[in-house]
């Protein structure tokens, strides 16, 4: 993406200032018209991308991404990121890195549960990669991707993220993604007044961007093709009067932050991002959301600095001082994610004394826009408005993230339902668990434990010559197959659809009487979760 907009700009990646109008108008339109094509080419079930998309199959498919939409999004965002698109290049970076985790694991065929952390990996060296910040990428992982805070996704999503860190820094050097003073602080009390201020602003920006991609979504045409050239024609109209609403915006961050544009510039370019990003969003462009957040906050905080330097000049801190916390306010506000905004901040700046303030302005920002204005993540705003389920109730989170080849019993003979007396006693001497019993064509039919078998050659005067394993005293429980990769969730979701009481678990390959590998029960499961 970066290649093709360096020579279109001067060798100055994001200097879309040095176009002329036409092509500031024409690029937003030619890009929309090319991904109009491209998506027109392919499948509806292909043509979900970004966040919400891996979001949908980590909540609903365990996890599993296919290749095609991973492609899709690729394509996708270089196309709209390359032609000046307002969004920003997180969307797909996560797309892409929780993809090819997903893959990987998929390919290697590991349990579901381990293919859900690996998901979890791919977000976090997305981030991490990104800003080059590692501990922001693991909470934003933790806190916005898989919902939940566990020591076993701690480890490997903390591995992944060092990871590519490391890498990015080897490839670009050891650089932040933005230039930021690193000596900075809150000076004095002064600053309360106007830290207070800008939380409660930023709140309120926060969810006008929510709500608005909610409206603008629910009012927007059907054709997929239409709404594509809708935000291209948006963008591209606004852009030649504004031209550095177009494309991620991180150099107008930077001039914002030194203080180089004027308030009135700062104000109008704030709002217009607003419009730009939310109609690119919500019209289904392939980009992302935090690159807009950030430049919407750092707006909105020099807008805020220079009022608090106006009113006490010798006072307050600088103006880069709110725009960095801006910056974080409204991540955390949009994404309802305060610790990973937090975490972000501090690194992005690399300084402690900013930590303090940063906490009390987020989580103002967080509160505003939760409980005053009652919105959602931006995230599940857009599941909200696709109809998709992300609610999981506590005991499926739990129960996803465990295999059934973490509990399953192993111990087990397969048998006829009809044995010879000498294959009984071999059992009672070998003594497994389980017997699974045979129906027609071999497929196992119940299962039932082999002290029962024990207890009624004890009881019988004489050894019969062959037994009826339907007939003697035993409790049976009914059984169906689950695959070895299946988390104990969709093992509950097995046993309470089919009505049965046992599950044998199957490898994926293999002829079926070669490849059961255990017995799980409700028991089993039971005993799991009440642990």
């Amino acid at each position: 993406m970066e290649i093709p907009l360096s020579y279109l700009l001067d060798g100055q990646f994001e200097n879309f200032e040095a176009l002329d109008p036409l092509l500031l108008f024409g690029l937003p339109v030619f890009g929309s018209i090319i991904l109009a094509i491209l998506f027109r080419l392919i499948k509806a079930q292909h043509r979900r991308v970004g966040v919400v998309h891996v979001l949908e199959r980590l909540g609903r498919h365990q996890g599993y991404l296919p290749w095609q939409s991973a492609v899709v999004q690729f394509l996708g965002g270089i196309i709209a990121l390359g032609t000046g698109q307002s969004g920003g290049r997180e969307g797909p970076a996560i797309h892409l890195g929780a993809a090819f985790s997903s893959l990987l694991g998929q390919s290697l065929k590991l349990p579901n549960n381990s293919i859900r952390v690996l998901v979890g990996c791919g977000a976090a060296a997305a981030i991490s990669a990104s800003f080059n910040t590692p501990i922001a990428g693991v909470i934003f992982s933790m806190e916005v991707i898989m919902l939940e805070y566990t020591i076993a996704g701690f480890i490997p999503v903390i591995l992944a993220s060092v990871t590519a860190t490391l890498i990015n820094q080897l490839v670009y050097d050891n650089g932040s993604v933005f230039e930021v003073d690193y000596d900075i602080s809150w000076q004095s009390f002064y600053n309360l007044p106007f830290l207070i201020l800008e939380g409660v602003v930023i709140g309120g920006l926060a969810a006008a961007y929510v709500y608005l991609i909610k409206i603008l979504y629910r009012y927007s045409p059907s054709a997929y093709w239409l709404r594509l050239l809708i935000a291209g024609l948006t963008t591209g109209l606004i852009g030649m009067m504004v031209p550095e609403v177009l494309g991620i915006g991180y150099d107008t961050v930077e001039l914002t932050h030194n203080g180089q544009l004027a308030v009135t510039v700062l104000i109008v370019i704030c709002i217009l991002k607003i419009i730009t990003s939310a109609v690119t969003v919500s019209m289904g462009v392939p980009v992302g959301v935090i690159g807009p957040t950030l430049f919407i906050g750092a707006t909105a905080g020099g807008i805020l600095g220079y009022v608090g330097t106006l009113a006490v000049p010798d006072q307050v801190a600088p103006q880069g001082f709110y725009v960095i916390l801006g910056m974080g306010a409204m991540m955390g506000a949009v994404l309802q994610a305060p610790l990973a905004a937090l975490m972000a901040v501090m690194e992005l700046t690399q300084n402690t004394n900013i930590i303090l303030p940063a906490m009390l302005v987020i989580i103002i920002a967080n509160l505003t826009a939760s409980q005053i204005f009652k919105i959602k993540s931006v995230y599940l705003t857009q599941m909200d408005i696709l109809g998709l389920d992300y609610r999981q109730n506590p005991l499926t989170i739990t129960l996803s993230r465990a295999s059934v080849a973490s509990i399953m019993s192993r111990s087990f003979e397969q048998v006829p339902r009809n044995i010879d007396i000498a294959k009984a006693q071999e059992l009672t001497i070998n003594k497994p668990t389980w017997l699974i019993v045979r129906g027609s064509e071999a497929i196992p039919s119940y299962i039932l434990r082999t002290i029962d078998l024990i207890t009624y050659l004890q009881d019988v005067n004489e050894d019969p010559e062959t037994i009826d394993l339907n007939a003697i005293p035993a409790t049976r429980k009914d059984i169906q197959a689950v695959m070895l990769q299946a988390t104990l969730s969709e093992a509950l979701d097995k046993l309470n659809q089919s009505g049965v009481q046992a599950l044998y678990v199957n490898r994926i390959s293999g002829p079926m009487l070669n490849s059961v590998v255990g017995v799980l029960t409700r028991e089993d499961i039971e005993s799991y979760y009440q642990a």
